[in-house]
């Protein structure tokens, strides 16, 4: 067997032994989805060659180092830039595992012959200092980057730093679980054409976490914010830290935080005017909000804890109001209501609560038992 240049583990993770444990790498009949979990003590890296025709690739490390591949980060890409142009690959979720700082911008460095679109990292510690920036744009040109759960040894500095290597046209990020969002403004960049950015499930964000991630002028082109379970304790507070940063967001969601009303004496905030859709369903409100935009397209009030139909005084101008789950609206309210297990929140919306912070453990439970 030739010995291929074990880039990293997260590209082509090649060690070059024959191994008698079951194959850690499944692909699909299509050869389209590709899906590795090396939780063996000794797994065997060189299943994920099974993963060199497929579009969609999950790679999972089991939690352990990856410090044995750092020989691969010496190896200049170009040398093998002919075969990561063939690659079909479009996803690629990395998850699992201590990745040093040095293998990661390798990697990065691998890709950016690649064609892929959409990166995903989850539940990786990334550790040790990043390599200086490099003197040109370099790295994959994403569309798409996620990540949940990742830890940085850098600190808040960690986005800024990461950005270094990627090439601009960034569209959409999503960062859940952070363990920190302080990032430093002076050090970002712009993401010129970023539309939709995602901060949910990140609750020990908050409003004051919020104007910490919102770098001033550092997001021009946002369309979406979303903002679910990040610890958001009232719109206007929201509506606040988004002026500071001069965002003009279509779309803001803020379901499934625990709202509620803004404290008497509060600075008022003028809403973007472009704002046309807010989301406030499983917010556990008892009533609308004061301060809400003047006019929306669309304002989602599901899954609250109304008791009456909210007055055309208490409500923006708006052209489609949904208010399904709130307990005015089920004949069986007064029972829910009755019943102190269930803090007058419908059945449905419970379990639909339910069924989000589920939806994760599901994920897992899914990859563990292979495709479903």
């Amino acid at each position: 067997m030739v010995r291929a240049p074990c880039l990293l583990l997260l590209l082509l993770p090649v060690l070059c032994v024959f191994a008698t444990t079951p194959d850690p790498c499944e692909v699909d009949d299509d050869d389209f989805r590709c899906l590795c979990n090396f939780t063996d003590p000794q797994p065997d890296w060189s299943s994920a060659f099974q993963c060199m025709a497929a579009v969609e690739v999950e790679i999972h490390g089991g939690g352990r180092s990856l410090e044995q591949f750092l020989k691969a980060t010496d190896a200049d890409p170009k040398q093998y830039a002919d075969m990561v142009k063939a690659l079909r690959l479009r996803r690629l979720t990395v998850g699992s595992a201590q990745v040093p700082a040095v293998l990661l911008v390798a990697f990065l460095r691998a890709l950016s012959y690649s064609r892929l679109k959409e990166l995903t990292l989850q539940d990786l510690a990334v550790t040790g200092a990043m390599p200086p920036p490099p003197l040109e744009a370099t790295g994959p040109g994403l569309s798409t980057l996620s990540l949940r759960n990742v830890s940085w040894a850098t600190g808040g500095d960690w986005l800024a730093e990461l950005q270094q290597w990627l090439k601009p046209g960034l569209k959409v990020l999503n960062i859940a679980q952070a363990h920190s969002l302080a990032f430093p403004c002076s050090q970002l960049r712009t993401f010129q054409v970023l539309t939709n950015l995602d901060l949910s499930d990140n609750p020990g964000l908050g409003e004051h976490g919020l104007t910490a991630a919102l770098c001033p002028h550092k997001f021009p082109a946002l369309r979406a914010l979303a903002l679910r379970n990040a610890g958001i304790q009232t719109p206007n507070g929201v509506c606040v830290a988004m002026a500071a940063a001069g965002v003009h967001p279509h779309s803001l969601d803020l379901s499934h935080n625990s709202l509620r009303a803004t404290a008497p004496g509060a600075p008022g905030c003028v809403w973007p005017s472009t704002l046309n859709s807010l989301n406030l369903s499983f917010a556990g409100l008892e009533q609308v909000p004061k301060g809400l935009p003047a006019k929306l397209s669309v304002l989602d009030l599901r899954c609250n804890r109304l008791n009456r139909m909210p007055g055309p005084e208490e409500l923006p101008k708006v052209s489609n109001l949904t208010l399904d789950g709130n307990p005015f609206m089920d004949p069986e309210a007064p029972k829910y209501q009755e019943d102190p297990m269930n803090n007058g929140v419908v059945q449905a919306c419970a379990r639909s609560a339910l069924a989000v912070g589920m939806s994760g453990t599901l994920a897992v439970l899914q990859r563990a038992g292979g495709f479903s």
